[in-house]
């Protein structure tokens, strides 16, 4: 039954042409554009999007941390310029494993689309997790041991937090979306997913400036009553 209702779904979504980047009327404005981007320009929207919404969603958090008193400067853009190069770094990878997957299981049924969420879970996700850390880490000026010994420490947390949001994601990207589509849209849930990883990679500094101000705070108060 539930496979049946699916399929009804997929139908109305995923017909042949779906397959094909959609083509807007010139008389559309951007039009153009838009067929050049999810056509002849593929590879760069979707690497130019990972980067985007990386910088996005590092952005949001750097926002969260300063009304928190967790960071000192509303913006540390050497932070954000970091996070965006990885995001950068991440498209290309997605792109072609994406495509990889649309070829090696092109079929869009269950048991395809089960096959393709375990090879992101089991390949990518590790991959992405790991090149985050260690990329971010080692522009920091951190050695690779030291990038290592932040995995090792946060990794579990991460990856448990990957398997709960990216299989219900992925199930929507590989069942319905053409696969031109699918980096563009893993990049805007990414964009929410990159608030938290953000988050976990400047956990510690974070707090530690939240205790200063504290502190600072605590101090400044003694002051003002003496």
């Amino acid at each position: 039954m539930l496979q049946r209702l699916l399929l009804q779904v997929r139908s109305m979504c995923t017909k042949d042409k779906w397959r094909q980047v959609p083509k807007i009327s010139p008389s559309v404005k951007g039009s153009q554009y838009f067929n050049k981007a999810f056509g002849e320009y593929l590879f760069i929207t979707n690497t130019v999007t990972s980067g985007g919404l990386m910088a996005i969603g590092d952005l949001i958090q750097q926002e969260i941390e300063y009304r928190s008193h967790s960071l000192p400067e509303r913006y540390d853009w050497a932070r954000w310029t970091r996070l965006t190069i990885v995001g950068i770094a991440m498209g290309p990878l997605h792109h072609y494993f994406y495509k990889y997957l649309d070829s090696y299981l092109p079929r869009r049924n269950l048991f395809s689309v089960a096959k393709k969420i375990l090879m992101d879970q089991l390949v990518m996700s590790p991959i992405c997790i790991s090149l985050f850390f260690y990329g971010v880490g080692m522009m920091e000026g951190k050695a690779f041991k030291e990038c290592t010994k932040e995995i090792n420490s946060k990794f579990v947390e991460v990856y448990m937090i990957d398997w709960s949001v990216w299989p219900p994601t992925q199930f929507i990207n590989f069942y319905f979306l053409p696969v031109q589509y699918q980096v563009l849209y893993i990049n805007f849930v990414t964009m929410l997913y990159n608030v938290f990883l953000s988050y976990m990679k400047h956990r510690e500094t974070a707090e530690e400036h939240r205790k200063k101000y504290e502190r600072e705070s605590i101090k400044s108060a003694g002051t003002n009553h003496l």
